[in-house]
């Protein structure tokens, strides 16, 4: 739960902004210090953000990922002891999500990276004590970027394939994915329909139940996912390998 008035009403103890900025800002002092590289998972604080644009500025060689859930999610949703939205570091405050859409945006984030944690129902179905931490989101990572890249306004389908795609597979040093189209290529794709309105239910393809998105409009799906010439997902379902 993030530190907080709400924490505080609730009477659960709370994680501070600082407790991420700190390991963060430590990285990034001795990142710069060796002349290495670091990778951040899971930024989800303004302050984090900053940290991690101005060390860009300098030059220090990072890169930076934020899951779905941060970019939309806050600590509101928590308000009902509801141990579906428990997770690791916490949904936070709106001035949290403001400024990791931001930055996003500016280049300061690379990645967005699920961190989908599918439970079974009884690690969810109890006290928020005992609950396990994460929620799935694997299914609904590109609606939730769709929203907060194209629908916003902010952005364009070109740095939504730059934060989903081209950069993750840079970072990892995975040279045969998230490349441009080339005759002779492999055809790793993924087609999506961007006008497409839907409403995600608790399970859909994954078989835990633990969905923070389940019931809410969304608009963008992903229609088929085809990896070396073989689809994987054909209209919205995991299907057998199969040639096109």
């Amino acid at each position: 739960m993030n530190e907080g008035a709400l924490a505080t009403r609730l009477g659960l103890a709370g994680w501070p902004h600082v407790a991420e900025e700190a390991i963060i800002a430590r990285d990034l002092m001795l990142t710069e210090l060796t002349g290495s590289r670091l990778h951040v998972c899971h930024v989800s604080t303004a302050g984090s953000v900053e940290l991690i644009r101005q060390a860009k500025k300098r030059g220090v060689n990072v890169s930076a990922e934020v899951t779905p859930h941060h970019l939309l999610l806050t600590e509101s949703l928590a308000a009902g002891y509801d141990p579906l939205y428990k997770v690791n570091p916490p949904l936070r405050t709106d001035a949290d999500v403001k400024a990791l859409r931001d930055g996003l945006v500016d280049g300061t984030i690379d990645v967005i990276a699920t961190d989908h944690a599918p439970h079974p129902k009884e690690s969810k179905d109890t006290d928020w004590a005992s609950a396990a931490f994460g929620m799935v989101g694997l299914e609904t990572a590109y609606s939730v970027a769709q929203e907060v890249l194209i629908d916003s306004g902010k952005s364009d389908f070109a740095r939504l394939a730059e934060v989903m795609s081209i950069n993750g597979a840079r970072i990892s040093g995975l040279e045969s994915q998230g490349r441009y189209l080339e005759p002779g290529s492999s055809a790793n794709l993924t087609l999506v329909n961007p006008g497409l309105s839907w409403s995600p239910e608790p399970r859909t393809q994954s078989m835990s139940e633990n969905n923070p998105y389940s019931g809410l409009a969304m608009k963008g799906r992903v229609v088929h996912t085809i990896y070396d010439g073989e689809f994987s997902y054909r209209d919205f379902q995991v299907v057998q390998k199969g040639r096109i």
